[in-house]
């Protein structure tokens, strides 16, 4: 049997893991019944329908959530229905400590209408190329970023022009 010993900061730390897609309510239930502490970051949302409309409680962010939990637990929340991995980052489990994981909840309790902006790791100055829409395949400079959307200088065109970050993949020439 192999034991495992906890340092301080392992206790400190949350666990990423990624779910099933839309179960992310689900899982967090399911592991707050075993008793694992785990957090889902919720954010309320108005939502329509042609026959009503609803406040419906949404998770931040889509497939994943938080979990704390030491080594000896790990084989039990990977064990839970719904829980597809750990997310590791550099060969590593990704972690976050006790102060990012209260900033993200003081967030999601202070503020309303949050919404989470994936972009595919592009800086100002990055060499960018349009993979989606009407520009496709177009290459541009990232002259500025603003919320879901990107300023691009198009050499080709002369001009600046406003793309929608999840329309963008970072160039390699």
């Amino acid at each position: 049997m192999v034991n495992f010993t906890v340092t301080d900061t392992e206790k400190d730390r949350w666990h990423i893991i990624y779910t099933r897609s839309r179960w992310e309510k689900k899982v967090d239930l399911l592991l707050k019944s075993q008793n694992i502490e785990s957090f889902c970051p919720l954010i309320k949302t108005t939502r329509r329908w042609v026959d009503r409309t609803k406040v419906v409680e949404l998770p931040l962010l889509s497939s994943y959530l938080f979990v704390s939990a030491d080594p000896k637990t790990h084989l039990k929340v990977l064990n839970t229905s719904g829980v597809i991995k750990f997310v590791n980052y550099c060969g590593k489990p990704a972690t976050l400590c006790n102060d990012e994981i209260e900033r993200i909840k003081k967030i999601v309790d202070t503020y309303q209408n949050i919404d989470t902006v994936n972009l595919p790791q592009i800086r100002i100055g990055d060499k960018v190329k349009i993979v989606d829409g009407v520009l496709y395949d177009m290459k541009g400079e990232v002259l500025r970023i603003r919320g879901k959307s990107v300023v691009l200088f198009m050499d080709q065109l002369n001009c600046a022009l406003v793309v929608k970050a999840e329309q963008l993949m970072k160039s390699c020439a």
